[in-house]
């Protein structure tokens, strides 16, 4: 069949029929992300996506400076943006991606406020992951180095101690401003890193999705001699690993060589 638009061109309908596929990704991962954020989706498109799996991505409304008051101020919006990500259409994981504020607000009230607009779909946050990825590398004594202030670093020290690490020892850089954490060069996380280690550490922790701890994490490892697990480290390896995917990624670092253990249920 053939018309001719206003412009006197003529159109044409194929007389091929499209074959569909069923998903234009086997695996799709949602992502929940600050307004502000400027490292989740570089991180993801380099460790994540893939022809198999799809990275989904949803902002929400945050205000600087990144203080407790406002951490929690994001729970509201939690609901709203899940809501956004292909609606309708199934999802295979959902990563809130804020580490302080996942441990203001807990894992649980996260979790239900993402529940309430996709039931059943596996919610990540960046501490729960993290605290997975520390038990998977056999880590029971941690050093911690955050961007955050003291008053923001509280919530992350209990949330490790509860969860049955002993902190050695706990560094913050007193910076208040996600888009300034995530400006720290890789080269300046490598030199802090040596200085946040404690010698009698199983392993780093290196808090905060801003920060591109996960682009300099063999670097790290390298310059410390242990493990080192970053915020996007944590949750692209645990995104992974739930959509089936077990190849290990030495390139990104030990964490990406590792099976997910069957989850447990994590305190919140």
């Amino acid at each position: 069949m053939m018309t001719r638009s206003g412009s006197g061109q003529s159109i044409r309908v194929s007389g091929t029929p499209p074959v569909f596929d069923a998903r234009t990704h086997e695996k799709r991962v949602g992502l929940i992300i600050l307004a502000t954020d400027h490292t989740t989706e570089p991180d993801y498109a380099r460790m994540v996506a893939s022809d198999r799996i799809g990275v989904y991505v949803s902002r929400i409304a945050y205000a600087n400076p990144t203080t407790p008051e406002n951490l929690r101020a994001m729970q509201p919006e939690l609901t709203r943006g899940a809501e956004l990500i292909l609606p309708g259409e199934a999802l295979d994981a959902i990563c809130y991606s804020c580490t302080s504020a996942s441990a203001v607000i807990g894992d649980a009230a996260v979790e239900a406020a993402i529940h309430a607009a996709r039931p059943g779909v596996p919610v990540i946050t960046p501490p729960m992951a993290a605290v997975r990825g520390l038990r998977a590398l056999g880590a029971r004594r941690i050093s911690v180095l955050t961007p955050y202030t003291k008053e923001t670093s509280r919530p992350m020290a209990e949330y490790f101690a509860r969860h049955g690490f002993d902190i050695a020892r706990f560094t913050c850089l007193e910076l208040d401003d996600d888009r300034v954490m995530a400006r720290i060069s890789p080269a300046s996380l490598v030199e802090l890193a040596q200085e946040a280690m404690a010698p009698n550490s199983d392993a780093l922790f290196i808090s905060c999705t801003a920060v591109r701890a996960a682009l300099a994490a063999p670097a790290i490892e390298a310059a410390i001699g242990k493990p080192v697990v970053g915020s996007n480290l944590a949750t692209a390896w645990n995104c992974l690993r739930l959509c089936g995917d077990d190849t290990p990624r030495p390139e990104h670092g030990r964490l990406m060589t590792l099976p997910l253990d069957p989850p447990l249920r994590d305190a919140s």
